[in-house]
């Protein structure tokens, strides 16, 4: 299915997500894993203090955004219940990928497209306000979904409603409205929305990563991220 995506975006142009090409001069990659010891130290609990640590990285490192995120080890997410399940199963696996920068910065239609669906996942760690887009990919159909969102992208949007390529649609939302995160784009693409609207796994446990692989193929060929 990735090859699918691939070949398909060979003929055609894509809008950037964030609007601009994501290069090293202006994108920091950021490392949310187990191996970056400094998480250990740090209290993810309290959004500040975790927003203060990732905007600091970027702000030294002089640059707008900051990225990572697909089928990473996360090692964050201890700080909500919403990943809470049994040990086997605890969901670590992030399947999309994550774009930091400040609050209301817009978002931009990949492709062109159609709301599939949306709400507000609220919730501490939860996505917050979510959007997901349907496209036509020839004869099959892509799924892309925005999540830590403003609350006010949700006004008056309609499932069903035309969204262009290129198209500023949404924002990066503001905690705690956004579930609650320091301030970023949760993006992440599905061939099959397994009977799911306005919500979608964001992580899954190590005993799925498999199965979605299948369905979540790498958002980063839509932003596209150009080390």
């Amino acid at each position: 299915m990735q090859n699918t995506l691939i070949s398909y975006l060979e003929g055609n142009k894509i809008f950037p997500v964030m609007g601009e090409d994501l290069t090293l001069s202006n994108t920091l990659p950021l490392d949310f894993s187990p191996a970056n010891s400094h998480l250990e130290k740090l209290d993810l609990s309290d959004t500040q203090k975790f927003d203060d640590y990732v905007f600091d990285l970027i702000s030294k490192a002089k640059k707008k955004y900051g990225i990572g995120g697909y089928f990473e080890h996360r090692a964050i997410y201890s700080r909500s219940t919403v990943f809470a399940t049994d040990l086997a199963d605890f969901r670590d696996i992030h399947m999309g990928v994550d774009i930091w920068a400040q609050a209301w910065t817009p978002v931009f239609a990949p492709l062109n497209g159609v709301v599939h669906s949306f709400q507000d996942n609220a919730g501490f760690g939860n996505y917050g306000p979510t959007i997901i887009l349907e496209h036509e990919l020839d004869d099959k159909k892509l799924f892309s979904l925005y999540g830590h969102l403003a609350l006010e992208d949700l006004s008056g949007l309609k499932v069903g409603q035309v969204i262009k390529k290129g198209q500023r649609f949404c924002h990066i939302g503001p905690f705690p409205e956004n579930g609650d995160w320091p301030p970023h784009l949760h993006f992440q693409l599905m061939w099959d929305m397994i009977g799911m609207f306005g919500d979608f796994p964001g992580v899954c446990s190590h005993r799925e990563m498999e199965k979605y692989r299948k369905i979540c193929p790498d958002p980063n060929l839509l932003i596209p991220f150009r080390s």
